[in-house]
């Protein structure tokens, strides 16, 4: 925003003083100058604030196509950053000398300014590269701490999810799991959410990470801060991109933009769809019933992996530790699988009773 009103700006001083100089050659009129500078303003204020957002726009593109390269050093990208200023002052060098007006004089600066800002946004995406170059390495771009190779960078979802824990136990997370900072703490604000369902995943998930820790499962807390962005999916594919590692997520929205970052991304969902049988119409589930759901009667509850279960004329039984349902069909939703039930009559519960004890004497 302070770019397009600096552009607006010296926009508005060229146009006022383009239309001074118009003015001056109409002869006859004392006030021809005075009115020319005065339409200048205006039609370069209007034309100024459009130009200078389409031009930060894309500015702001240049730049993402630069996405996938280290983050620079702030000296590094002054030094672009002045090179760029230098640049604009030399491209404005022939029109000074071919046209000695203040017209030039501001379109050089406002080439300047261009040039600059461009520099220094280049040079915050490839200030690694430039430092290297310069042999300053060792002094200005020290070799990050990185984390181990096959560790997987979670987000919040990923760890108020089931699957990590899931992951830990079948002694798939070898080299362990990063968490930045900034998960963790939005993780402990949903745990005190007033949404009973939210705070449950919440503390859910932050007791498997102890869980994870006491299977000895590597846990390392990224202290990576990044300040200059505010949105928490782009901060997460930015710390990914400094530290090289795999983003495991249960977002699509994550996965969406770590693809277009290129970015290593698994979507822990997809795996569990793929890995998980859906549960078959007239088999018994054990249920926790906690709220209400939007048809009348109908009870919400959540199995121990955290697949949501509806279940029809159910309401009487909203608080009750162990509900026996039986599966009417399931729907897969981008939160998981969604299962639709009914209360299990006394001989399904029997049926499935008989059959457990049969598993477990030929086992």
């Amino acid at each position: 925003m302070i770019f397009v009103e600096l552009f607006r700006l010296l926009f508005v001083l060229a146009g006022s003083a383009a239309g001074y100089e118009a003015g001056r050659t109409v002869n006859g009129s004392p006030h021809a100058p005075v009115i020319g500078l005065l339409l200048g303003a205006a039609i370069s204020y209007v034309i100024g604030g459009a130009g200078g957002r389409l031009l930060d726009k894309g500015l702001q593109r240049a730049v993402f196509l630069f996405r996938n390269t280290p983050s620079g050093e702030i000296f590094a990208a002054s030094i672009v950053s002045t090179t760029g200023m230098l640049m604009g002052l030399v491209v404005g060098l022939p029109v000074l000398a071919l046209s000695r007006s203040g017209f030039a004089l501001l379109a050089a600066a406002i080439a300047s300014l261009v040039l600059a800002v461009l520099g220094w946004r280049l040079g915050s995406v490839k200030g690694r590269e430039i430092v290297a170059a310069a042999g300053l390495s060792r002094i200005l771009a020290p070799t990050p701490n990185l984390h181990p190779g096959h560790a997987l960078l979670v987000d919040s979802s990923a760890i108020m999810d089931r699957f990590l824990l899931v992951l830990g136990r079948g002694g798939l997370l070898p080299d362990g799991m990063v968490i930045p900072q900034f998960v963790i703490d939005h993780v402990r604000s949903a745990a005190e959410s007033p949404d009973p369902v939210v705070s449950r995943r919440a503390l859910r998930g932050l007791e498997s990470i102890e869980a994870l820790r006491g299977m000895s499962v590597p846990v390392h807390v990224a202290r990576d801060e990044v300040p200059e962005v505010d949105d928490p999916t782009l901060k997460l594919v930015t710390v990914a991109r400094r530290v090289g590692l795999r983003i495991g997520t249960c977002s699509t929205a994550v996965v969406d933009e770590a693809t277009r970052w290129e970015l290593a991304v698994v979507d822990l969902r997809e795996v569990a769809r793929a890995l998980t049988p859906d549960h078959l119409p007239g088999e018994v589930l054990s249920v926790e019933l906690i709220k209400e759901g939007r048809q009348p009667r109908q009870a919400v509850g959540y199995l121990p992996d955290g697949d949501m279960v509806v279940v029809n004329d159910a309401t009487h039984l909203i608080g009750e530790a162990s509900v026996a349902v039986a599966v009417l069909s399931t729907q897969p939703t981008s939160q998981g699988l969604l299962v639709f039930a009914k209360l299990a009559t006394d001989r399904q519960t029997t049926s499935r009773h008989t059959s457990g004890r049969s598993s477990r004497s030929l086992a």
